[in-house]
């Protein structure tokens, strides 16, 4: 019998993984209007290391699916768009007060025009914050900031199967994510017709492949159901002779390798060089044992040195099963 969902989902990793994949396929699933203004050609710049001095200058406390992108208008006007998601699922008293902290600490510090987008993943339609303001004696001081709601796309599920933008596949996951929150079978049954519909769908195989590892990243099952959704997802790309997953999981390693050396020659200290190693186990942890695998990254962080991290990026390349990978953790 499967045993119980966790008790948290992780959604801000996958939805952060998502904006920076599919930011144009973001705002036009959500806001057409922005989207129609930019100046894609131009394509966009994520601004990862500003948005941390900007947390940093806010001292704001939780932190969320928070991105800052830089993009430029049609008018030739440069922009820089603040995104923040809400994905924790659950209703938060300063969500507004941390929304304007963002946006004047990133004015601050860099002197630019900053917009405001928020989505609302919580479970609470009347909950839909989307200003903060104080003031007296004829002071005032206010943001209004842009608020969508993905409770608001529940009762449209055959049209976000039938769509062919890469977040309506992510949206249909996370709301099935909420309501199947407490019920596994379910989660499973609706997380194999999610990925199967990739495969019927309009996606290229790059697109397939992505949007797999993020609707298994969001779609967290118990290990026995998790294994039983893997052999249903095999049999199913084998009688149709699509063979994705193999390429899901030799593209997750060649990712990781990148972003490990990417990190190292950016960030020249040993922590940089650290956590790049580690987010490429925690692709190949990903991409070959699912949530399984996921769950041993606090055993690999307990490997301390890069040396070591590095040896245990080599032996996972070849290994064969969650257990052999059990077993030289504990060592």
């Amino acid at each position: 019998m499967a045993k119980g969902l966790p008790a948290s989902d992780d959604f801000d990793s996958p939805w952060k993984q998502a904006l920076q994949r599919y930011l144009r396929s973001f705002l036009l699933f959500f806001w057409p209007d922005i989207h129609g203004d930019v100046d894609w050609a131009r394509g966009y710049e994520s601004l990862d290391k500003e948005f941390q001095q900007i947390i940093r200058r806010a001292k704001t406390g939780k932190r969320l699916a928070d991105k800052l992108f830089k993009i430029w208008l049609k008018d030739g006007a440069e922009r820089w768009l603040l995104v923040h998601i809400e994905v924790q699922g659950a209703y938060e008293k300063d969500f507004a007060q941390r929304m304007f902290d963002y946006n004047v600490a990133a004015w601050q510090l860099h002197g630019k025009a900053v917009v405001s987008l928020a989505v609302l993943c919580d479970d609470r339609p009347e909950w839909r914050p989307n200003a903060f303001t104080y003031g007296h004696w004829g002071c005032k001081m206010e943001l209004s900031f842009r608020v969508t709601k993905l409770l608001d796309h529940a009762g449209d599920v055959a049209a976000l199967e039938a769509s062919d933008n890469p977040f309506a596949a992510i949206v249909l996951a996370h709301l099935q994510a909420l309501w199947t929150h407490s019920d596994p079978a379910s989660r499973k049954q609706w997380k194999l017709r999610i990925v199967k519909g990739l495969y019927r769908g309009h996606w290229s195989k790059e697109d397939v492949r992505e949007l797999f590892r993020l609707i298994d990243w969001i779609m967290t099952l118990p290990e026995d159901l998790d294994e039983a959704w893997r052999t249903e997802i095999h049999e199913f790309e084998e009688e149709r002779k699509m063979p994705y997953i193999t390429s899901i999981e030799r593209l997750a390693m060649k990712k990781g390798r990148e972003e490990g050396r990417e990190e190292g020659r950016q960030e020249g200290r040993e922590e940089g060089r650290e956590e790049g190693i580690l987010e490429g186990i925690e692709l190949m942890l990903e991409a070959k044992f699912g949530s399984s695998g996921r769950k041993l990254l606090p055993k690999v962080r307990a490997l301390g040195s890069v040396d070591a991290l590095r040896r245990f990026a080599r032996f996972l390349k070849s290994a064969k099963s969650i257990d052999q990978v059990r077993s030289r953790l504990s060592e």
